[in-house]
């Protein structure tokens, strides 16, 4: 587990100075939040009473006792608690919103208008605020449906394209739709905040699950919508490229990424099927993917003759794009090697507590990002005067 680099080159982190309120829950706001809080924004993250709900989704849990789901987007930041449904609760949440910059929340639309905490009325007051606004499915006719990620899955269609022919749809092993709100959400934010820097003024940034399901679609949402028909499953093959999926082999599973003819006809040199790409039918990428099935079965029965490992060498090689199905220890194994530091180990300068956590994907060349602070314990920082600063630790590897 390798070390990221926290210099900034002598200047403070691109986001110092920005504070921000998030009131949000489970993965999507609270992905948001941690990435930016990785670059220097304070983080201060209001809680109910009974905590963010994925503090009690566990197994597993790590080494301290905290579980890891909860752990994997609530660092770098500041619970307190306050109930919402309280006047002083109430109280102490709008004086903390009255100090921010930002204003981060996924409650379902209309909730914060309750408290007095939307949009319309902070602005009032605090015209120059960002808050970005994280919901399932819109604030129109889909307000009162939950969002969950599963439920979006489903009725976004991804459940459709993702699983076996002649199996039943399945989900993405992560929650996926969650993740790209929560990326969405940040650019958002950027955004809004680049505007405010230039003209003194917020506005509100929302993002919600369901659009930002159907705009990752990309390919597939575009065929549906040139030519009426939605696509279907196709396992782990591609509807326009062959062969684009995964092959048995004689002990694991091998990804085949051919992507243009001069790619096939090496894969079938390595293979040892000579001709295979000068007939008729494998001559061309189109006739290829309407002779899939075919070609399916000609490539696996040549690629059990040796392992998945075997085969990704000899053909990485030969410039075909192609690699063995890892298990995420090993894929993690792999970034390790390549030098990409995919994680890091965080200490609490207070406790020695540690914590194991993802990488932000995110490097700038004038700028690293800076972990500073595991997960906080529920309403760890109730009665802090803020700002409150971390002192400045390094993340290490282990």
């Amino acid at each position: 587990m390798a070390s990221t680099p926290q210099s900034n080159q002598g200047g403070p982190p691109p986001l110092a100075g920005i504070r921000i309120a998030d009131f949000s829950r489970v993965l999507a706001g609270p992905l948001c939040s941690m990435m930016l809080a990785d670059y220097g924004a304070e983080v201060i993250k209001i809680e109910g009473p009974a905590g963010d709900d994925t503090r009690a989704w566990i197994p597993p849990v790590a080494a301290d006792g905290t579980g890891t789901y909860f752990a994997s987007v609530n660092r770098n930041k500041k619970s307190v608690v306050a109930d919402l449904t309280s006047d002083d609760g109430l109280s102490y949440a709008r004086d903390l919103v009255a100090g921010c910059d930002v204003v981060i929340e996924n409650f379902r639309p209309g909730v914060m208008a309750k408290f007095g905490l939307d949009y319309q009325t902070v602005a009032k007051d605090r015209p120059d605020i960002v808050y970005c606004s994280i919901s399932g499915f819109g604030t129109g006719a889909g307000a009162d449906l939950p969002g969950y990620d599963l439920l979006v899955q489903a009725l976004g269609g991804l459940m459709s394209i993702t699983g076996s022919a002649d199996g039943e749809p399945s989900k993405v092993g992560v929650a996926l739709v969650d993740v790209l709100a929560g990326q969405n959400a940040v650019a958002g934010i950027l955004m809004a905040l680049r505007v405010r820097d230039a003209t003194g003024t917020g506005q509100q940034v929302q993002v919600n699950l369901l659009s930002s399901l159907l705009a990752a679609l990309v390919n597939q949402g575009v065929a549906m919508l040139a030519t009426g028909n939605s696509p279907a499953r196709l396992g782990n093959a591609h509807p326009s490229i062959a062969p684009y999926e995964t092959f048995r082999t004689g002990s694991g599973t091998l990804a085949v990424a051919v992507g243009n003819d001069r790619q096939f006809a090496a894969l079938a040199s390595v293979l040892g099927l000579h001709g295979l790409a000068e007939q008729a039918k494998f001559l061309t990428n189109e006739r290829r993917v309407r002779s899939r099935a075919e070609l399916r079965a000609v490539l696996e029965a040549a690629l059990l003759a040796d392992t998945a490992s075997q085969w990704q060498r000899r053909l990485l090689a030969a410039g075909v794009p192609a690699g063995k199905v890892n298990t995420i220890g090993e894929a993690f194994e792999l970034a390790d090697n390549l030098g990409l530091e995919p994680s890091i180990v965080v200490t609490d300068p207070a406790t020695g507590r540690e914590s194991r956590q993802l990488a932000n994907p995110i490097r700038l060349s004038a700028a690293a990002p800076s972990y500073r602070q595991v997960p906080p314990t529920l309403g760890e920082h109730q009665g802090s005067t803020f700002p409150l600063e971390f002192p400045t630790t390094s993340a290490k590897g282990s």
